[in-house]
């Protein structure tokens, strides 16, 4: 194989493929990057972990079409500290990579195409279009909820499913039993009758990434009950699903919180922020106690003192105390992009609502704390 790439696709591309690849293998090919040269000046990437691949087509000069596998992470690394601008040469042959660029040379050990794995896709009957804006808005808006415990593998993920109600729904949502987010779309055409799937971390990582180089165009979505597609202009990316049953978190969203709270969400994200400062890593916990028009935040730490700051904000309801995990709070706060934030509560013990309006696509539960 001989071809020849400039500098800056070939290290946008490995920088796309080198993410997906695990730094410690046990299976040496898992570390490398599958490099295929075709006659027509395509050339294609292609990385995998065995639960996520990613293939990605960019174009080059071939001059003699082939195939090799080559690390990835050593490549991309090569290619981060060529001079910008650069035209890289690769050139594969018994064994090894010469790679030149200018006045660089270096020589990698490669592995056979052959050895190389594929994620083997079978039928994915379910096929639709998203908006990448729609893509964005449900990764950003609840990927902050999903659990890293490894023991509850299920909450690992973001949940997609769909709805026929009289309006049919596309529904995602990720909770960590602390907390949970969830956003709404109208159903797009094709996705009626798809299955309940849960989208794992690692691929909502890397979808993201693509998505913010992706400009305004639609993502073609296919999906089986156990793989999820999307495609690109220029990248594939392909995902084992996690295999579960994610919670009826319905049960957990309130219907009868009739205490209501608007405030808005800059002024009152601040508010917590500072009194935040004095709380310690292992509580985090902020006390909101709630009067007439005026809310009080404030930690109490036994280490280090005591924090209370007055935030403006629209309450006429019963007085009374309730504490939240800071970070929790302002992880939600941080997605909501109005000027105003309703928080729907009942008591001290019981979750609480947190929504810019009713029309609003995006929800937020949060469990309170004991403080």
């Amino acid at each position: 194989m001989k071809a020849t790439i400039e500098r800056a696709t070939l290290l946008k591309s490995l920088g796309h493929v080198q993410s997906v690849v695990e730094r410690r293998n046990t299976i040496p090919i898992l570390s490398n990057v599958l490099i295929e040269a075709s006659d027509n000046g395509a050339i294609r990437l292609t990385a995998t972990d065995l639960d996520l691949q990613i293939v990605e087509t960019i174009a080059g000069d071939v001059e003699i079409p082939g195939a090799t596998t080559v690390s990835a992470h050593t490549l991309f690394e090569i290619a981060r500290k060529l001079p910008e601008g650069s035209q890289v040469q690769l050139n594969a042959a018994d064994g090894r990579m010469a790679v030149n660029a200018g006045r660089a040379r270096f020589s990698l050990a490669t592995l056979p195409r052959d050895d190389f794995p594929m994620i083997a896709e079978g039928e994915l009957p379910t096929s639709f279009e998203l908006p990448a804006a729609s893509l964005i808005q449900i990764i950003d808006k609840t990927r902050f909820a999903i659990s890293t415990e490894e023991t509850r593998y299920y909450l690992n993920g973001i949940f997609l499913h769909v709805t026929d109600d009289a309006d049919p729904m596309l529904k995602a949502a990720a909770t960590d039993g602390h907390r949970l987010a969830r956003v709404t779309l109208p159903r797009p055409a094709g996705a009626e009758g798809m299955p309940d799937v849960i989208v794992p971390r690692k691929c909502v990582a890397e979808l993201r990434k693509l998505l913010d180089e992706s400009g305004s165009n639609a993502i073609q979505i296919d999906l089986s009950a156990s793989k999820i597609r999307f495609t690109f202009d220029s990248a594939v990316l392909t995902s084992k699903l996690i295999d579960g049953t994610f919670p009826d978190y319905s049960r957990v969203i309130p219907t009868a919180n009739d205490k209501l709270l608007k405030i808005d969400p800059k002024s009152f994200s601040e508010g917590v922020d500072r009194v935040a400062t004095i709380a310690t890593e292992k509580t985090r916990a902020v006390k909101m106690a709630l009067d007439k028009d005026k809310i009080t935040l404030s930690v109490t730490s036994p280490e280090n003192g005591t924090a209370a700051e007055e935030v403006p904000g629209s309450y006429s309801d019963d007085s009374f105390e309730i504490g939240f995990n800071a970070r929790y709070l302002l992880d939600i706060l941080g997605e909501i992009e109005g000027d105003t934030v309703e928080l729907h509560l009942a008591d001290a013990s019981a979750p609480t609502l947190i929504r810019e309006n009713d029309k609003s696509p995006a929800l937020y539960v949060l469990m309170p704390m004991r403080v």
